[in-house]
Parts: structure tokens; C-alpha cells; sequence
């Protein structure tokens, strides 16, 4: 019997999603979820695009770095299992070669608070990691550097990395990060644009630490 169909098809959905979203064309781009606190993890496969995978091509992943089942995983294996042993907060992880957020990436630009959303990543503003090849623990230990205390980051001349709570959080955080990374690169047609003082980004920080969560009663 197959393992975990359920979460299967729900990577499977994630990476066809990103492409529906233009996040990722082709092969560009992976995902994956946690499956449970041993570190074990699927991942899409590598050279395969999403329309043409299925549900059985999700590779399940150790916490030794082993990977299970007929197909490869991701090159950026090393980069999901990093996240997923120093974040225990990350159930699932999107990187994408997004247009906006690639082009800023290119110019290795870290993204400032140009505008309060920035906040939901995590404080007030989203790093750029510094540039290694793709695939490489170097990669790896620099995208966790610019994670510290985030959950987004941009990976210099190559894409953005994102994790939420599960796929479809981390999906739509990807989808909002590529729409701020689009807005600053318009902002950015008319000159500099006006930046959030620390202030007022950490009343922002302080409100989204229970925006989007269950209603509490006793909330003033």
C-alpha cells in the first residue's frame, strides 16, 4: 500500500499550483511537506514538471538524507532538510523562481519596509541570502542565515524560498512575497520609494503575531 496518499496529492497540488500562480515554469522551482517531528519529509522529484508528475513521483525523504521510491529528489533536498531540522515551526516549504522576486534577487536587493505586509514574513524586512550554487549545503547554510527569525528569503541570482504551516500556507505566502516583490520593483520605476520607521514596522510585527489565528474571547 502506497504511504501517505493524502499528503502525496497534496504536494503534488502545490507544485502544480505554483505554475497556475507563474511562481515556477517547467522544472523550476520545488516543494515539499513535513510528515512528521523525525525529520522525514517529501519533496518533488527532480527534472520532472509538475503537469507531468503524479502523485507516486513525491519523494519521501529521511533525516539522514536518504531518499525513498522510484524517483530522485529536488537538488534542493539539502536546503527542505536544513529548514526542516533548524525551523520546527516549517510544515511545509515553497521555492519558487518567481518573476518579481528572481529579478530582485538578481540584483541581490534585500527588501525593506516599503510596505507594512512585509511584517507577515516576520520582522521588517525580507534578506537576501548571499549566492552559492544551487543544490549545495553552502546555499543551504545561507538561505538559513537569512531566515533567521523569518519565513521568507530571496536567493541571490536565483529565486525566493518561503515555509509555512502547511502547503497551502506556505503557497499563499508565496503567492503574497511575489506580489510585494512585484509592487517594490514598480515602486522602484519612480525612484526610492517612502520607508515604515522601525516603529511603526514593530507595531505591525507585534499585530500579525495573532492576525489570521482562532478568535479569542477575552481578545480587548
Amino acid at each position: 500500500m502506497d504511504a501517505h496518499p493524502g499528503l502525496r496529492a497534496a504536494l503534488l497540488a502545490t507544485a502544480r499550483a505554483m505554475g497556475a500562480a507563474r511562481l515556477n515554469v517547467g522544472t523550476a522551482g520545488n516543494a515539499s511537506l513535513r510528515l512528521g517531528t523525525d525529520g522525514s519529509y517529501l519533496i518533488t522529484p527532480t527534472g520532472l514538471p509538475a503537469e507531468a508528475c503524479t502523485a507516486a513521483d513525491m519523494v519521501p525523504m529521511s533525516a539522514d538524507g536518504s531518499a525513498h521510491g522510484a524517483r530522485a529528489p529536488s537538488s534542493e533536498w539539502r536546503l527542505h532538510h536544513d529548514i526542516y531540522a533548524r525551523r520546527p515551526e516549517a510544515g511545509a516549504i515553497v521555492h519558487a523562481h518567481a518573476p518579481f522576486a528572481t529579478a530582485l534577487a538578481c540584483q541581490r536587493r534585500e527588501i525593506p519596509p516599503f510596505h507594512y505586509m512585509i511584517a507577515r514574513f516576520g520582522g521588517s524586512t525580507v534578506r537576501c541570502a548571499g549566492y552559492a550554487t544551487f543544490g549545495t549545503q553552502a546555499l543551504s547554510d545561507l538561505a538559513l542565515a537569512a531566515l533567521d527569525a523569518r519565513c521568507a528569503c530571496l536567493l541571490a541570482n536565483h529565486g525566493m524560498v518561503v515555509f509555512g504551516r502547511d502547503t497551502a500556507h506556505a503557497l499563499a505566502l508565496a503567492v503574497a512575497f511575489e506580489m510585494l516583490c512585484e509592487q517594490y520593483w514598480r515602486s522602484l520605476q519612480l525612484g526610492e520609494p517612502a520607508l515604515l520607521s522601525e516603529a511603526e514596522m514593530a507595531e505591525v510585527v507585534a499585530r500579525f503575531s495573532w492576525y489570521g489565528q482562532p478568535q479569542e474571547r477575552d481578545r480587548s
